[in-house]
């Protein structure tokens, strides 16, 4: 007896189960996280709920900030706004003729530097170069590449018979900022689609080609199912980009000319900027934030739905 109690007296004490020390390892990673959540959280949240409550409101500046109520004034006038609709409807041409070109043309350049074997780090970096200029110099660059009297694309397309202003035709400009933005962005698609082909199998190429599968029959059938979730981040990275487009239009011909570049960021601007109408800029705003989480949750299905 004496020697079964000492057993059981000095039998040790088992770990505590892998439950409690999952427990306990996420307390103390929430515990850590925990004041920089609060304060990212104060960063996004408050902004939002003031957004939100000048959208129905009337914004007074002089003598100090005051606000108004004004109910669904604000969004009325919005959606009965018929050059609020127009320019929702460039942004959608934007978005849609920007994203077609840069993705057409990044992946083809991944898929011709994917085969280069030598000088491929010295193309690539040549490349990227633009990915790194501020929109800004782009749109600097841009204006004085097009200008009528010595920009070299003027002359260009002068030596070709086509004369007049590029910036100031409507369809020529809208065409010039797309073009900018597809010059500044592609290099990232090709860089994201390079990283893609790269995780290929490349005995699954050699066992294609050994089959009598050619190189096109290949990239429909092998390498663009592989990469097709990447392709998917990358699209999905610049559409966020594309909708909230600005720098480029704003130095090259804000909005103009003839409100033919004014997209939704640009007559959010000027009603914010240049008339002081900040309860219907904050509207405008807040439909540019459902029309961003719109298109997130379209790309988050379909990625959900290939995996």
């Amino acid at each position: 007896m004496t020697t079964a109690t000492n057993r059981r007296v000095t039998a040790p004490t088992q770990p505590p189960g892998p439950e409690k020390q999952k427990k306990k390892r996420l307390t103390f990673t929430g515990g850590l996280m925990a004041p920089g959540v609060a304060v990212l959280a104060l960063l996004s949240i408050l902004p939002f709920i003031a957004l939100v409550v000048m959208s129905f409101s009337t914004v007074q500046l002089l003598g100090g900030v005051r606000l108004s109520w004004a109910g669904l004034d604000n969004w009325s006038r919005a959606l009965a706004d018929p050059d609020m609709w127009s320019s929702w409807l460039k942004t959608i041409i934007f978005l849609g003729a920007t994203l077609g070109l840069e993705m057409v043309l990044g992946i083809g350049l991944a898929l011709l530097l994917h085969r280069v074997t030598r000088g491929r780090g010295l193309l690539l970096s040549l490349i990227l170069l633009p990915m790194f200029v501020a929109p800004v110099i782009v749109g600097l660059l841009g204006r004085y590449l097009t200008d009528s009297t010595f920009g070299l694309y003027a002359w260009l397309l002068n030596q070709m018979g086509w004369e007049g202003d590029i910036l100031g035709g409507t369809t020529s400009a809208f065409v010039a900022v797309v073009l900018m933005d597809v010059w500044e962005w592609t290099p990232l698609v090709a860089l994201i689609t390079l990283a893609g082909l790269s995780s290929v199998n490349p005995s699954t190429m050699e066992a294609a080609s050994l089959d009598g599968a050619g190189y096109w029959r290949s990239l429909q059938h092998i390498v663009f199912p592989s990469i097709s979730g990447i392709l998917l981040v990358a699209l999905l990275i610049r559409a966020m980009d594309a909708v909230r487009y600005y720098d480029i239009i704003f130095v090259t011909t804000n909005g103009g000319p003839a409100d033919a570049t004014k997209i939704i960021p640009i007559r959010l601007f000027e009603n914010a900027f240049r008339f002081f109408d900040l309860g219907y800029a904050a509207t405008i705003g807040l439909m540019m934030l459902v029309l961003t989480i719109l298109i997130a949750q379209g790309f988050v299905r379909v990625l959900a739905r290939k995996d």
